[in-house]
């Protein structure tokens, strides 16, 4: 399991997760990144050209923080891959094991464990110690393709036993999962990038599908060592005004106590638009934050908004600060 030793020196962190504005730190960035101490950093395409450079980059990121930081990426394979050919590999979506596994399971898990392997050793050449996956959200028919092919299957036992996959080997590498998008973005009809999606179904049906693999592998032996990322979706029959990741009541009563996570909990990126009506993204992050979310993520690297983002955002929780240490003794003792 991942020994990654997050809780050294992150007590007093910011409770956000930043970004960068490129593929190398600006001074403005280091001094900005220095003072405020932020939990950890999330890296994108822009800040990834070769793989010397990249490593550079980490390295500096935790030198000007002075601690083993989290540094996060989405790199799931298929269309959501920050590292890309030709200086990194290319992966295949998920899907393509959720219909492989229908035929031979057996073939599945082996060619699903050689590549998340594969992935997670570019990703801690690169410095990166924690990857935004695996998505555990169901795929349904007729629903926005936001989701698509990166979802596993429309089987909950297809979904939660390659997912269960993915999350012990990245852990078995060093690599801490992140789990999305909790509870559920499968049956989104709009892609919440660009819009609020509204998701229906009555809540013996979320439970019985959407919830069920993200309970099952938070249940499981990997459930205290993983993340979770919250889903920008207003679900009615969960809470009638608010989306799952500024809503106490989903987060409380649905991550917490239905589904049974009790790892870290991130919210999805400030900047999607499905959280414009909350206002500025220091507003939005107060409130995901005051909702029940460990940590804020902001992903567009502009200086100014996370100068404001510092100003306003409480220091890490003992609650979070908790988590942390209880996700890395269960990871020394599984390992």
């Amino acid at each position: 399991m991942s020994n990654n030793s997050f809780s050294a020196g992150a007590e007093k962190a910011l409770a956000a997760i930043f970004s960068l504005s490129g593929p190398t730190l600006t001074d403005q960035e280091k001094k900005l990144f220095r003072e405020a101490n932020p939990f950890g950093f999330i890296i994108f395409a822009r800040n990834c050209e070769t793989p010397s450079q990249l490593s550079a980059l980490t390295q500096d990121i935790k030198e000007t923080l002075g601690r083993d930081c989290p540094i996060l990426i989405d790199q799931e394979g298929g269309r959501v891959q920050r590292l890309k050919p030709p200086h990194w590999r290319q992966y295949k979506p998920m899907k393509y094991y959720g219909d492989l596994y229908e035929k031979d399971p057996e073939q599945a898990l082996e060619e699903l464990r050689f590549e998340t392997l594969r992935l997670a050793e570019e990703l801690v050449d690169a410095g990166i110690n924690v990857d935004c996956a695996p998505v555990l959200d169901i795929s349904f028919a007729g629903a926005h393709d936001v989701i698509g092919d990166r979802a596993f299957s429309g089987d909950t036992d297809i979904v939660t036993r390659l997912g269960l996959s993915v999350c012990r080997h990245l852990l078995s590498a060093g690599i801490t999962p992140i789990i999305k998008h909790i509870p559920g973005h499968g049956r989104a009809r709009a892609d919440s990038h660009l819009e609020l999606p509204h998701v229906e179904a009555p809540k013996e049906h979320l439970n019985a599908l959407d919830f069920d693999p993200f309970r099952e592998v938070a249940l499981s032996d990997v459930g205290p060592c993983i993340w979770a990322m919250t889903a920008h979706i207003l679900y009615p029959a969960l809470d009638s005004k608010r989306p799952a990741s500024v809503s106490g009541q989903i987060i409380q009563q649905v991550i917490r106590r239905d589904i049974g996570f009790e790892g870290i909990l991130v919210g999805d990126d400030l900047d999607m638009k499905a959280l414009d009506s909350y206002g500025s993204a220091s507003e939005k992050a107060v409130i995901s934050l005051n909702a029940g979310c460990d940590l804020a993520l902001y992903c567009a690297g502009k200086t100014d908004i996370m100068e404001e983002l510092v100003q306003n955002l409480p220091k890490i929780t003992p609650e979070t600060y908790k988590r942390l240490q209880i996700a890395e003794n269960n990871g020394k003792v599984a390992a």
